[in-house]
């Protein structure tokens, strides 16, 4: 298979004007990934599945990451002159600002027929709370439709034009996604039949405090 620097052109030639780059994996396994942008995601996908020399045509895994807001400290540095004639005075002065956090969709594709692979593509939704979309990938691969699904329900991405979107392990009236780094656990958990560990303590404080837990 060709590499994946080589797809990246590729697809760059293809789709001109399109967000997409090759992300480095500095870990052992070295499993670089293509990051597209949302706008340019399905046409993406459908030319890396139905290309002559890639035929991308099963998607094995879809996974969800979530990247929380995170305060980002800069650093100015500036030169001061001594009136004395001396060495100048180097300050620094510390500024914050907040990153917007994002949610990313994984997709791992293998070629059946030509038997290669794998390629990873990486999509990011614009921020973690309104606009937390990104296009479905199930029309491309049908492979994709349960995962999808999962990723909707516990990290809470909104797949445009999924066939079937809606929970698949949490219950309907559930709010909130457990699989993002701020969710917080209830303490009411009389679901449970019989609690062990931290949960007997837990269980402990909702029933002492059947309105919620105390602030």
């Amino acid at each position: 298979m060709e590499p994946l620097d080589q797809i990246c052109h590729r697809l760059l030639d293809r789709f001109p004007g399109a967000e997409i780059s090759v992300i480095q994996n500095p870990g052992p396994a070295a499993q670089h990934s293509l990051l597209v942008g949302a706008a340019a995601l399905r046409q993406v996908a459908e030319f890396l599945r139905d290309d002559a020399a890639l035929g991308l045509d099963y998607c094995s895994n879809v996974t969800g990451v979530d990247w929380p807001d995170k305060v980002v400290v800069e650093t100015t540095k500036s030169t001061v002159p001594d009136p004395a004639g001396g060495a100048p005075k180097v300050t620094e002065q510390k500024t914050e600002r907040l990153e917007p956090g994002f949610l990313e969709v994984v997709y791992h594709l293998y070629s059946m027929v030509r038997r290669h692979g794998p390629v990873v593509i990486r999509a990011r939704t614009a921020n973690r709370t309104d606009c937390a979309t990104l296009p479905s990938l199930t029309p491309v691969w049908r492979s994709a439709e349960f995962q999808e699904r999962e990723i909707f329900d516990l990290f809470g991405v909104v797949f445009t034009d999924h066939p079937d979107l809606r929970r698949i392990l949490m219950w309907d009236g559930f709010k909130d996604h457990p699989m993002r780094r701020d969710y917080v656990e209830p303490e009411d958990y009389e679901w449970e039949p019989t609690p062990h560990g931290d949960l007997v303590e837990k269980a402990k404080r909702a029933h002492a405090h059947p309105g919620g837990a105390p602030t």
